[in-house]
This record gives structure tokens, C-alpha cells and sequence, in this order.
């Protein structure tokens, strides 16, 4: 369903190591943005009822169950560049490309 690369990974274990009640991120995508689809990144201390759950290495994912099928073939990624840092999401369901990257699409 959904891919992350080994940066988006340190990145997310990076986050947990700094909290002691998260044990994994949280993705939300509602419809909105310039590129069709938002993206809401949080960290959460465990699954909900009726989410995926992915784990990469370790690093477990938790996507409720109307966000699932927007995620399906996308890579998350974590970039750093003279605009900042933050995660990158290549989205092949989402309806276009959006010129700033870190919003997602």
C-alpha cells in the first residue's frame, strides 16, 4: 500500500524517540491542496479501531480506514533543502503536482 524511503523512516523514529507515549505516525489525507490531496502527519500512541497498520523496520504506520485507499502506491519521503525540511509524498492518485514539494502531491 504504502512505501517509505529509508530517510522518511530516521525521520519518524527520529520523532518517536522524542516522545514517550508515540509508538508510530499517524497519516490522514483529506481532498484539498494544490494538488488535489492534504496530508496530515501526526504521531500516536497506537491504532485506532479499523486502521492499517503498516510496519517498516520497525517503524509502524497507522492510516484510517478512508485514508487507506488514497495512500495506495505512494512513497513518503523526508527532504531537507534550502526551503526547510519535512515529508514528501509521491502520490499517484493525487490529481496533479504541486510546485512546493512539502505539501505533498
Amino acid at each position: 500500500m504504502l512505501a517509505l524511503t529509508d530517510a522518511a523512516r530516521s525521520a519518524i523514529r527520529v520523532a518517536l524517540s522524542r516522545s514517550d507515549a508515540a509508538h508510530g505516525l499517524r497519516i490522514v489525507v483529506a481532498a484539498g491542496g494544490c494538488a488535489g490531496l492534504q496530508y496530515r502527519l501526526g504521531l500516536a500512541a497506537g491504532a485506532e479501531d479499523g486502521d492499517a497498520v503498516q510496519t517498516f523496520d520497525g517503524v509502524a504506520v497507522y492510516i484510517d480506514p478512508e485514508s487507506a485507499p488514497l495512500l495506495v502506491g505512494t512513497t513518503v519521503d523526508f527532504v531537507s533543502d534550502d526551503r526547510g525540511a519535512g515529508f514528501v509524498f509521491d502520490n499517484p492518485n493525487a490529481a496533479g503536482r504541486c510546485s512546493c514539494a512539502h505539501t505533498g502531491g
